[in-house]
């Protein structure tokens, strides 16, 4: 594995105040910022300020961009990790690969983002036929857990919440759940995206009871069959 490939350059702009989520989960971020901004000071208070970050929920409301835009808000080094490809068939490669990748986020003080976290942080209670070696697995990432530098962020993110280890889930100071979008708050991002196109292409059919990532899609492939179309009629 190849860790130097593991740091996430993003020349895409991603501001927090443009993320859609709900007010409780804004406030909440806000809050975790602010306190990494001015942890200096609450250092000498003998204050830490949180570090450990669980988002979970719907796939496509936005975990990613969110800790994308919270690295950009702090001006750190973001190392986008998806679990899923540093799992060996061998637990104790496993553990040492993440250790790796603990170590560069802690070197760099940069935003560590675990996706899918449920891969590797699967309760110890589960019938997994490897349940043994998954609660090695599980206990070396406690330990990486705790002593994790609070000068450090770690973000990790999964749709099944409901698989993760216990003792996992308590070293998460903050937990945020992301729910499929109302009908409003997708009323709010079509006229947002659909805004950057002219106007008469953007009476288009809208969609409901899907992701913000599912919508972006289909505004996207609607409009590239519309701008074709009209091209082709000239």
């Amino acid at each position: 594995m190849n860790l130097h490939d593991l740091t996430v350059i993003d020349t895409e702009k991603i501001a927090l105040e443009d993320l859609f989520f709900s007010d409780e989960n804004k406030n909440a971020l806000t809050q975790i910022i602010k306190e990494h901004q001015y942890i200096q000071e609450l250092q000498k208070y003998n204050l830490k300020a949180d570090n450990k970050i669980l988002l979970h929920g719907s796939s496509g409301c936005g975990k990613t961009t969110t800790a994308k835009a919270i690295a950009q808000k702090l001006q750190k080094k973001i190392v986008i990790i998806n679990l899923s490809t540093i799992i060996d068939a061998r637990i104790g490669e496993t553990s040492k690969n993440l250790k790796a990748v603990f170590d560069k986020a802690i070197r760099e003080k940069a935003v560590l983002f675990l996706d899918e976290f449920d891969q590797i942080g699967k309760s110890r209670d589960s019938e997994d036929k490897d349940v043994a070696e998954m609660r090695r697995l599980v206990n070396t990432i406690i330990q990486l857990f705790d002593y994790f530098p609070s000068d450090s962020l770690l973000i990790c993110a999964t749709n099944h919440y409901d698989i993760i280890d216990s003792a996992l889930l308590r070293r998460f100071q903050l937990r945020l759940k992301y729910d499929l979008p109302s009908q409003e708050q997708l009323e709010i991002y079509y006229d947002k995206i659909l805004g950057q196109f002219p106007k008469h292409f953007q009476n288009i059919e809208r969609r409901f009871g899907i992701s913000y990532a599912e919508v972006l899609d289909y505004i996207h492939t609607t409009m590239k069959k519309q701008i074709i179309a009209s091209l082709e009629s000239e």
